[in-house]
């Protein structure tokens, strides 16, 4: 059953002056931090990737904010709500696996060849062809998803605050065009790093007090397996090959589809992530950054899921005909049952701060890719620095104007998480088809880059919108042919790589260095500081720490 986007018109929340002033003095911050980060705005280094200066623990926690929109905040309670535990499995192993890959394998990689977006590491890599395509198709990604961001604001506002639609678009659109345009990259980060706190100020009172009305994790756990079964409660009972559960998928199309597939994609080439990691002050925070943000990634499973747990528990029929509420009213409804004024405020501010900061993420990224891998690259040359840095905040405007385009058509699908992973099998899986190919295999020919992107995005869209969508074949959730879709993605780009690369002409060897495992480059590593022996600041052990952790929490939910 698919998850309606609209929210329950009854969860209109009793805010007061209290909650209202805590609301003001927020985006009265926010400004302020665009104000102050613009001091820091002289060059387009500094307005695209912060100069190159930010601390690992600032990008770090910038890193997994960028993540807590739409999707995370009422798309995976509402996935709770639906399919049960099972969400953890985009946390555990949809997230954790491909954040440490990102840090120890791919950020020396990226940093290293001093690149200032992912478009522009494949015409590094490949040709002027596989870059214009990507450029394109990553700033296409960017304005859709962030459109998904400001049409679940809008729709969450006017059902808890009674805001128009358009009031809400309006002034989130406002705010963050107002900090990036101010501050660039510094203030969207900056300000990622303060939603970060208040989204968890948010989601943990909702969580407590919610375990508390239903018994703590027994009587929560009881009651759902009395409801649903005791499939529910696991994370991966009922997923054998052949059997039936809700989410559509088997252990096999998890593992492929979501855990490497979608989630290498989506984690390893999505720039809104990876930029976060390119404005690191060095090469050690830049491969740290990614593994700092897992570690907070492992546990942030539980303040989403629970809520959507306990909503299930509450409302039995929750997201059925015979109910009305939705999937989607999971943390709404908990919040006007539960949250007293001022925490209320809190929570409500919580929200907004996670709709803005994936707004703010895909907007930065946006104007980065638009501005230097296609406007410079392309269409307007050799300019002074200074031109682009004006032109950077135009088309930031921009940007945000076509985003509040792109919401409207996010109303079309019936389901925020579905949108989102639909448009990750789309345009990420076949980039990072590409890029995993043209890291590990010397002989990739420049032309393979392009073609592989070409029919790894053709492959996805036929099998969502044909085979699946036309009832050619019989995926029972929209999840399970998303699933489906990155792995038909995948396999069709790299087929086609190959392909491509046993009739065209490899790039030169010398071209090579730096943009190929086993091969270097000066900006890829560094002699460690003296005496920086500290465990946190050495990768290989934070990332394996974080594997390790994420694979303990699995074992109580497994069966």
């Amino acid at each position: 059953m698919e998850t309606p986007t609209y929210l329950a018109a009854e969860l209109r929340l009793p805010t007061n002056w209290l909650d209202y002033s805590i609301l003001a003095i927020y985006f009265l911050v926010v400004l302020g931090i665009g104000f102050a980060a613009r001091r820091s705005v002289k060059t387009s280094l500094d307005f695209f990737l912060s100069g190159r200066s930010l601390p690992a623990w600032v990008t770090g926690l910038a890193f997994v904010a960028a993540n807590l929109g739409a999707t995370e905040i009422l798309g995976m309670a509402a996935n709770s709500a639906q399919y049960g535990v099972y969400t953890t499995h985009w946390y555990w192993i949809g997230a954790i696996p491909a954040m440490v890959f990102l840090g120890l394998v791919m950020m020396p990689f990226y940093y290293g060849s001093k690149v200032r977006s992912v478009p522009e590491f494949l015409l590094l890599r490949f040709d002027k062809a596989a870059h214009m395509l990507s450029s394109i198709l990553f700033a296409v990604a960017a304005i859709l998803i962030a459109g998904v961001n400001l049409y679940a604001l809008a729709i969450v506002v006017e059902a808890l605050l009674g805001w128009p639609e358009w009031v809400a678009i309006v002034v989130a659109g406002f705010f963050v065009l107002a900090y990036i345009t101010l501050g660039g990259l510094s203030s969207a980060i900056y300000n990622e790093v303060l939603q970060f706190f208040v989204i968890m100020a948010a989601l943990i009172p909702i969580t407590i007090l919610g375990l508390k009305k239903v018994g703590g994790w027994d009587g929560l756990s009881g009651n759902l397996s009395a409801q649903h079964g005791a499939d529910f409660m696991t994370s991966w009972g009922g997923t054998g090959i052949g059997s039936d559960n809700p989410l559509g998928a088997n252990w096999l199309t998890i593992v492929l589809g979501l855990g490497f597939v979608l989630s290498f994609g989506y984690w390893t080439t999505n720039f809104a992530e990876v930029q976060r990691a390119l404005s690191a002050k060095n090469i050690s925070a830049a491969k740290r950054t990614p593994l700092i943000a897992a570690f907070p990634k492992i546990f942030i499973v539980f303040l989403v899921m629970i809520p959507g747990l306990v909503a299930a528990a509450l409302v039995p029929k929750i997201g059925t005909p015979g109910s009305d509420l939705q999937y989607n009213d999971a943390i709404p409804y908990l919040m006007e049952q539960l949250l007293p004024n001022g925490v209320l405020g809190i929570a409500v501010t919580g929200l907004l701060a996670a709709f803005m900061a994936g707004m703010a993420a895909n907007i930065s990224s946006f104007n980065t890719v638009f501005t230097t891998d296609i406007w410079q690259k392309y269409v307007v040359k050799d300019r002074e620095d200074a031109y682009y840095v004006r032109f950077g905040r135009l088309i930031t405007a921009v940007g945000v104007l076509a985003s509040i385009g792109t919401a409207f058509l996010a109303s079309s699908f019936s389901n925020i998480m579905s949108y989102l992973q639909t448009l990750f099998s789309f345009f990420n899986v076949p980039m990072f088809v590409v890029f995993i190919i043209g890291m590990f295999w010397k002989r990739a020919s420049m032309k393979s880059g392009f073609w592989g992107l070409v029919a790894g995005t053709t492959a996805a869209m036929v099998n969502y919108f044909w085979l699946y969508k036309q009832g050619v074949i019989d995926i029972p959730s929209d999840q399970g042919a998303n699933f489906v879709s990155a792995i038909a993605g995948f396999v069709a780009g790299a087929v086609v790589m190959v392909v491509v690369t046993l009739f065209t002409t490899p790039k030169p060897a010398a071209e090579l260095q730096g943009l190929v495992y086993g091969t270097t480059s000066p900006g890829m590593s560094e002699p460690p500081a003296e005496g920086d022996d500290a465990w946190y600041r050495k990768p290989a052990l934070l990332g394996w720490s974080a594997v390790v952790l994420a694979a303990l929490c699995y074992i109580p939910f497994s069966f």
